[in-house]
Order: C-alpha cells, then sequence, then structure tokens
C-alpha cells in the first residue's frame, strides 16, 4: 500500500511541475511576443512598411494604444482574428482603420490585454498612435455591456471613433458568452484640453 501511496505522490508531483513549466513557458512566450510587436511598430514608424512581428505571422501592427492612467501601451494588429487576439488587442478589418473618420473597433480578451479596461473611466483621455505615426487624443464617452444577440456596433461616424471591445463579464469562468464590455472614445478637437503624454 505504501509503495502505491509513493508512485501516486511522485505521479503528482511531475504533473505539477509539469504543469507550472507550462505556465511559466506561456508566460515567457507572451513576454517576448509583446516586445516582437512593439519592435515591428518602432521599424514600421521607421520606413512606413507593414513589419511581421516573426517570421511566420500573419499580421502586422497598424497602430498603437497609449493610456496614461493605468500606464498601457497596446500594440494593435491586423485582422481580428482568434490566433492574433491571443497575442494583443486586433482591428477588426470591416471598421475604419483606427484615426480614420468612423467606427474603429479593438478587440481584445478581457483576461489579459484588454483587462484593464474595466478600471477606465468616463471622460479618462487616451492617445491613439496612428499608421502613419500621428498623435491623436480620444476620450471615453460611453461604457456599457451589451449583447451580442440583440445588439450591434453602428460603424457609421462623422468623426473618429473608437470601439473597444471585450468579452464580459471579465471574470467569467467560460470565454465567449454573449455579453461584451463596450468602451467608446471619441477624438477630441484640436485645441481640447489634453495632457501631454511622453509616447
Amino acid at each position: 500500500m505504501r509503495i502505491w501511496r509513493r508512485r501516486l505522490a511522485l505521479l503528482l508531483m511531475v504533473g505539477a511541475i509539469w504543469l507550472l513549466g507550462e505556465s511559466a513557458y506561456l508566460a515567457a512566450k507572451a513576454q517576448l511576443a509583446q516586445v516582437l510587436l512593439d519592435d515591428a511598430w518602432q521599424k514600421h514608424l521607421q520606413d512606413g512598411r507593414a513589419h511581421r512581428p516573426w517570421p511566420w505571422a500573419d499580421t502586422s501592427p497598424i497602430a498603437r494604444l497609449l493610456f496614461p492612467r493605468q500606464d498601457k501601451k497596446l500594440v494593435i494588429l491586423a485582422g481580428a482574428s482568434g490566433r492574433n487576439l491571443a497575442f494583443g488587442p486586433a482591428h477588426l478589418s470591416a471598421s475604419v482603420a483606427p484615426g480614420q473618420a468612423g467606427v474603429s473597433v479593438i478587440g481584445g480578451h478581457r483576461d489579459t490585454h484588454f483587462a484593464f479596461l474595466r478600471e477606465v473611466e468616463l471622460g479618462e483621455q487616451f492617445l491613439l498612435q496612428s499608421r502613419d505615426g500621428g498623435l491623436q487624443w480620444f476620450e471615453i464617452v460611453q461604457i456599457q455591456v451589451t449583447d451580442v444577440r440583440d445588439s450591434e456596433i453602428a460603424l457609421q461616424a462623422d468623426e473618429p471613433v473608437l470601439a473597444l471591445v471585450a468579452c464580459y463579464p471579465f471574470n467569467a469562468l467560460d470565454s465567449g458568452g454573449p455579453l461584451r464590455y463596450l468602451v467608446i472614445a471619441r477624438r477630441i478637437q484640436e485645441g481640447a484640453a489634453i495632457r501631454p503624454l511622453q509616447v
């Protein structure tokens, strides 16, 4: 009986070590991906061309969000596929490019890159660095929970609008439910009061 207990304890210990190792590997991979994404974005700003963050990537950075209050700098990827969303917020290609007139939809996972959205507030200001390197200030004008079964995001607007979307609730055990956390921000016009920010 003692031999079986020892074997079971050894098996459980090996399993725990395996899970810890896999968890550490995924965390390191996620950190490396952010460094590579930022490097690809910086290269794009230098020469204006699209740069893949790694050779086999089927996406490239198209914008960057800077939230000073949360100390967040997020590279936005082209194409909101599940694969791209694993590495960062991604732009829904059916919407206008971030910073252009109309509504640009950017999705992110509620438990990683967009987890901080639960902390943002109405009136909060943040920066969008667009594809041409230009900086635009945006102000959060609406925060709501929507149900994808009976609502949709209107994509028409006369001014640049950002719709940041994450699954909801933030602490749900299952992913992919019908609820979405929606943060709407409008570009602040020239001459409006804005806070300086180092990019």
